[in-house]
């Protein structure tokens, strides 16, 4: 069987299976649909392979009212397989997958008001303006989620603009998370040569690559991605049109090597900062580290810089610690909204 990506199969799903049910049981009942949220398909990275868990036939179904006796509907009413893909979905626990059925379809058409969605996804409702706290406190994996994927129909009205309110970060509060982000690598630059200097070749790699994560996730800010979770954040960082190449700085079997090739990305990345024009201009090339023979790019120059053009008071207040993302690295505490 050819295989279809999951946003194409959920629009056709919802276009050719489940609208027509909803307007011949319920007639013209507002709602929206889409397929946003948690899954592989709908940051653009599902293959075959996503197949085998939480992936297949889905829609999200916006209503206000009568979603229980929409769901026992699909349920009775779905066809048992669409363009050769069971709807049916199998599983005990939070793990689900395709299966063939005999009875009524599980089916994963999770109908529900939007707010109920998103106060389960995100923990705040996007339709009202987005407090402070909402933008540092939600991950950019669920950020991602929910303005990525697809809307096919927006009957209430409401969830286009409530998808575009969360595009992107208020500009100081892009600030503020690029700051932290310069911050977290000025922590750790000079660790790269510390560590290689006292025969330590494992734990300068292991400084260096914790250095490229960050760089990519900061490029991606740079370029107003919200950064997706490690599964996915080297495909995401791929796509870039422009990016420094971080290959040679993993590749290196000497610290010399890695503190060369970073300060190469280092350059890179701080010459894009100046351009987008956010703070004033910081000199973009690497130098000592102090008296130290390490070569570094003193990173907090362009944290400083950034913090020193925010003007929202609210923002400007805020501690070096980031959002939630940038000092919790646990997808436990992550997920759970």
């Amino acid at each position: 069987m050819t295989f279809v990506r999951g946003l194409e199969l959920s629009r056709r799903f919802y276009r050719e299976a489940v609208e027509p049910l909803l307007s011949k049981h319920f007639g013209d009942l507002p709602h929206s649909a889409a397929r946003i949220g948690p899954g592989s398909e709908v940051v653009g990275f599902d293959t075959a392979r996503s197949t085998d868990h939480d992936w297949g036939p889905r829609v999200q179904l916006f209503v206000e009212s009568a979603a229980p006796e929409i769901t026992t509907m699909l349920s009775h009413h779905l066809p048992k397989t669409f363009l050769g893909y069971p709807t049916h979905f199998a599983g005990d626990g939070p793990v689900l997958v395709m299966a063939e059925t005999d009875g009524p379809v599980r089916h994963r058409v999770d109908v529900l008001p939007f707010g109920r969605w998103a106060d389960d996804h995100l923990g705040f409702d996007p339709r009202e303006p987005v407090a402070l706290t909402d933008w540092l406190g939600t991950p950019t994996q669920a950020l991602a989620e929910a303005t990525a994927g697809a809307v096919f129909h927006d009957g209430l009205g409401d969830l286009a603009a409530a998808r575009a309110r969360l595009r992107w970060y208020p500009d100081d509060v892009w600030r503020y998370v690029l700051a932290c982000q310069w911050r977290r690598i000025s922590q750790e630059e000079a660790f790269v040569g510390r560590c290689g200097e006292v025969g330590d070749e494992l734990g300068s790699a292991v400084v260096a690559a914790r250095l490229v994560r960050d760089l990519m996730r900061l490029c991606l800010l740079l370029d107003r991605r919200y950064p997706l979770y490690s599964k996915w954040l080297g495909s995401q960082f791929a796509a870039l049109t422009e990016r420094p190449n971080l290959r040679p700085v993993l590749a290196a079997t000497g610290w010399h090597d890695r503190e060369r090739h970073l300060a190469r990305a280092y350059e890179f990345v701080a010459s894009w900062q100046n351009d987008l024009g956010l703070a004033a201009p910081v000199d973009p090339t690497t130098r000592p580290y102090h008296d130290r023979p390490f070569r570094v790019l003193h990173a907090e120059r362009f944290a400083d810089a950034l913090r020193a053009a925010i003007t929202d008071p609210e923002v400007a207040a805020l501690s070096w610690r980031g959002a939630v993302d940038q000092h919790v690295d646990n997808t436990d505490a992550l997920i759970d909204r």
